[in-house]
This record gives structure tokens, sequence and C-alpha cells, in this order.
């Protein structure tokens, strides 16, 4: 399917953020364009990998992309694959008829944000949509590593964060988290020194009551693998970095003393 476009070559959905929808199934892609059309999003829908990352080449960079995984030529992992190369910030949400948890954790892996499957309704997609395209929920918790001399900084020893930014650094060094990566590491530093279960860590990600993985429990392994892919990323940069601590069975910590 082209893209719906003016003569500008803009889109001609409502205004509002820029969603990207890559899908080979015809009926289901026209049906959640005009969905987030009429939920006030900006939306340009290509049929295959390919031309989405054309786009995206040519400077066209939506401020969200939901991405099918299987198609014809080039499947969804690749797609991500070369879209990192072009640009690690725009978030990716994958949305799928494959359920199984090890296609969750290489999509994350991989650099996506989110992983849908299809058979959700179209209101857990929006508000998964919403959250990420609006910087996601914030925790009620004080921050007690507010600098004072900015004001949009939480400074935790040597752990410094910018929420507006979604940018990370530790020992002056960018630490590359993605969003929703970023989100878990802002909700136990604002927390640091104190618990924070599997399921408020989930949910702070993922918006609460959204279920994933194996059983009832499948969330924590979900966690555990955001957890493992955030620790490596600190440890590239400093190989002695042990500020999250997990507390088996409850969830995880960070250190109030790392710095």
């Amino acid at each position: 399917m082209a893209e719906k476009t003016d003569e500008r070559g803009g889109s001609t959905s409502k205004e509002g953020r820029h969603v990207i929808v890559v899908d080979d199934d015809d009926l289901f892609r026209e049906s959640l364009e005009q969905n987030l059309a009429d939920a006030g999003f900006q939306v340009t829908a290509y049929a295959d990998g390919p031309s989405a990352l054309a786009a995206v080449a040519g400077g066209r960079m939506p401020d969200l992309i939901v991405l099918d995984w299987k198609m014809p030529a080039m499947n969804g992992i690749e797609v991500l694959r070369r879209l990192r190369e072009i640009s690690r910030d725009v978030p990716v949400i994958f949305l799928t008829v494959l359920s199984e948890q090890i296609y969750e954790e290489a999509a994350l892996l991989g650099g996506a944000v989110d992983f849908v499957e299809k058979s959700r309704s179209f209101a857990i997609l929006l508000k998964r949509i919403e959250l990420i395209v609006g910087g996601a929920k914030r925790t009620a918790f004080d921050p007690a590593g507010a600098d004072p001399k900015n004001p949009g900084v939480l400074s935790i020893g040597f752990l410094k964060l910018w929420p507006a930014a979604h940018r990370c650094t530790w020992r002056d060094s960018e630490v590359p988290l993605t969003i929703s990566e970023f989100e878990i590491v802002h909700a136990m530093a604002r927390r640091a020194g104190k618990d924070v279960s599997y399921r408020e860590i989930y949910d702070f990600v993922r918006g609460e009551g959204f279920a994933a993985g194996q059983g009832p429990q499948g969330f924590r392994q979900n966690v555990r693998t955001f957890i493992k892919r955030i620790r490596q990323k600190f440890r590239d940069s400093d190989s002695d970095f042990d500020a999250i601590v997990n507390y088996p069975g409850f969830g995880y910590r960070w250190r109030s003393r790392d710095g």
C-alpha cells in the first residue's frame, strides 16, 4: 500500500504525533491506520520494510514505528536492525501474531520498546503508544536525587538522568538506553535504596494490568530480560558496575551508595 500523502508529501491524516505502520496485511494495516488517525495521530503506512526504511533514511523520522514481525522479503527483526543503523532513538513497537516469549525477548534485545500481540484490542495498543510518545507515565515518588543546580537532572552518585530527553550517563559516559530501559532505571533511581517489585517495574513500563510472558507470573521473566540488558549496557561503560541489586522473589533495588 502506498503511503497517503498530500501534494507536499505530508500525511493527510489528522494532525498529531507521527506514527509509521509497517505491515504486509492490507486489511489489518488499513484498519490500524484508520484507528490511529481517528485517535489523532498523523499516520503513514507501508506494506514492506524497505519502503519504510527508505522513507526514514530520507529524513521522514516519526515519533514511533509500529512494526509487523512476519513479512516477505525482509522480516521485522531485520527492519529493526537496519533502522537502528539509521537511528537508535525512534521507538519501535512490534505488533505480531507470534506470542511465544522467545520472540518478545528477541524484539526487546533488538532494540524495540514494546511487543504487543495482534489479538489484543486497539485500546491496549493505543495506551502503549500514548505512554511511549508521551514520555511514559512518571512515578509519584519524590525525586530524592534532584539536582538543585540543574532541576531537569536526577543525580544518584555516578548516575545522571535527563528524563525529558531520556538520556543517561554513568561516570560521565553515555549509556545508550532504550526508552523502556530508561524508564526502569529512572523508576529505581528515584527510589534509590528501596526495593521495587517485579510487578511495579513491569507496570511502570508496560502499563498497569498489561500481561505478557508465560503464565500469571510471566512478567517476571520480562523484567529479568530488561534488567540483564540494562546491566550489560552499564558494564560496557564500567566493568565494576553493581548498582542494581536483585532480591530474589521480589524485585530489584538501586544502591544508594554508588558514588
